[in-house]
Order: structure tokens, then C-alpha cells, then sequence
């Protein structure tokens, strides 16, 4: 196990937010032309080609750079030309940009919304990325919540901004299955993240066990002692 950066990039500002509180146009969340954060726990006028140098001069890799919503392609790029080949990219990726990312000098692409469509997957969108970039520079974001008013049963893929609900649990099955279509996976806990109030164990423990590729998790972390509870049980991968 290995911890990974993150910049957050709302507005062109690199930020942290409680990531419940972000909304948009949920009907065109990769076209919104704008968003809104009702709560955010940092916030920063430092450059996010900054954090890019700070991560690469401390040799982090596979750190993500977060596109939440309109307005952040100039700060995102700004920070894979200072640090080529050590981060990854997500928010708005399509198959129509996914190539162009990469040539930006992202490690790899992070996709939710453009696969989860209408609440399925969609394989043919799926297939064409494949086809087009290869599984090797594919993350699928898996970041996930449970139904409103219920603690205990299972976790659904959520997109466009985490505020849309798919038909898609993550599960043994669902994990085993898309492996085979990309490098890794990145799951926030929805519910907790932004928020300090602890991990999400029981979603933790059901990644270490079922996921055939690295799994990347966030959410909820406080402390160091957290990072011990996700390394053992994720069964360190």
C-alpha cells in the first residue's frame, strides 16, 4: 500500500470539499457550465502546478488531479506539464478528450460519468475507450454511496458529481468484471469524504478482497491511524 496525492480543482482553484455538497446540471454534467459547493473544508489561490512539483519533488506518484466541474482545464494542465507522467486526470473525460489528456501529459485517465450512462454500464463506450487508449492508461471511479436512509446495505456507483444514482452495486461480481477492462479503480466513499469522520471500513474490507487491479480509496480519512486500518483491511493492495 502506498499513499497518493490529490488536487481537487474547482473554478481553476485547488480545493477540498465535503463531497456531498457539490451539484450541478445533473442532466449535463460533462457540459455544465457551471457548479456550485456549499461547504468546503480548504481552499488555496496557490497554483495547482505547485502542488504538481511539490508531489513530484517528493516522489509521489500516481497522485490524481480532480476536475470538479467547469472552469479547471488551464489549472490541470498547469499541473501535468509540472509534473509529466506522475499524475492522473478525471472529471469530463470522454472519448472524445481521453487521447488528448494523455498527451497533456497524464499518466492515465480517470472515467465515471461518460461509462455509467443512464445507470448501466455502458459497454460500448467502455469498449471504445479500451480500444482507443488501452486498459493500461484506463482508472475506472468507482465512487460509490449507499441509498439515502440505509446503513447497511449495499454501495451504488454514483456519477455526475456523485449526485446521481446508478443501478450499479459495487460488489465481487461488479469488481471481478470491470478489472478486466482497465489499470485500476478509484473509490471515494461519498458519504464520508471531505468530512474527517473516519473510513468507511466495511467498503474498504469489500475492495481489499474482491478487486483484481489497485484500488485507490478515499474518504473520511483522519489520521494516521486510518491509513493503518486501510492498509489492513485492504489486505494492502
Amino acid at each position: 500500500m502506498k499513499f497518493r496525492p490529490c488536487i481537487d480543482l474547482h473554478s481553476g482553484q485547488v480545493k477540498q470539499i465535503v463531497g456531498s455538497t457539490l451539484s450541478d446540471d445533473k442532466q449535463n454534467a460533462l457540459t455544465a457550465t457551471q457548479s456550485t459547493v456549499e461547504a468546503e473544508n480548504f481552499s488555496t489561490d496557490k497554483p495547482a502546478s505547485d502542488y504538481a512539483v511539490m508531489y513530484k519533488d517528493d516522489g509521489l506518484t500516481g497522485g490524481h488531479v480532480i476536475m470538479l466541474g467547469p472552469g479547471n482545464q488551464n489549472a490541470a494542465k498547469s499541473a501535468l506539464e509540472a509534473y509529466p507522467q506522475g499524475l492522473q486526470i478525471g472529471g469530463g473525460i470522454t472519448s472524445s478528450n481521453a487521447s488528448e489528456w494523455l498527451s497533456y501529459g497524464a499518466s492515465h485517465v480517470i472515467v465515471t460519468s461518460f461509462v455509467f450512462h443512464n445507470g448501466q454500464i455502458d459497454f460500448d463506450r467502455l469498449n471504445g475507450l479500451v480500444d482507443q487508449i488501452g486498459k493500461d492508461r484506463l482508472v475506472l471511479d468507482l465512487s460509490c454511496r449507499r441509498k439515502v436512509g440505509d446503513t447497511t446495505g449495499p454501495y451504488y456507483v454514483v456519477t455526475d458529481r456523485w449526485q446521481t444514482y446508478t443501478d450499479v452495486e459495487v460488489n465481487e461480481e461488479t469488481l471481478k468484471m470491470l478489472g478486466g477492462y482497465c489499470a485500476e479503480f478509484l473509490v471515494h466513499g461519498v458519504e464520508n469524504e471531505g468530512k474527517r469522520c473516519g473510513i468507511l471500513e466495511d467498503l474498504v474490507q469489500l475492495l481489499g478482497n474482491y478487486s483484481p487491479v489497485p484500488v485507490t480509496y478515499a474518504g473520511g480519512v483522519q489520521g494516521l491511524d486510518d491509513l493503518d486500518r486501510v492498509k489492513t483491511l485492504g489486505n494492502g493492495n
